[in-house]
């Protein structure tokens, strides 16, 4: 998803993504970051194109992870809970 389709998925309007995912969903998208990251320094990527390529890339490396975790536990790792709407007591519960 890309974000903007991601915080309709929560439904959040204004606020801030990151403020409403899980410790997964965090983890994942900055698996995707940073894998996109490391792609474009490998190949010295100049220009949209290029750049557009190596997040692609990156993202496609974080989605397949992401499904082989969700194959793995039974469970979607993306939900339309919001984290911060959680009291405390029961996010470390989980």
């Amino acid at each position: 998803m890309t974000p903007n389709e991601y915080k309709e998925f929560k439904g959040l309007d204004k606020e801030n993504l990151r403020d409403h995912m899980d410790d997964l969903e965090l983890i994942f998208t900055m698996l995707g970051e940073r894998a996109t990251t490391e792609i474009a320094r490998n190949k010295d990527a100049q220009g949209f194109d290029e750049n557009k390529d190596a997040a692609n890339k990156g993202g496609t490396i974080a989605g397949d992870a992401r499904k082989k975790l969700e194959q793995e536990i039974h469970k979607p790792i993306t939900t339309k809970e919001n984290y911060l709407d959680k009291p405390q007591k029961i996010k470390r519960i989980k």
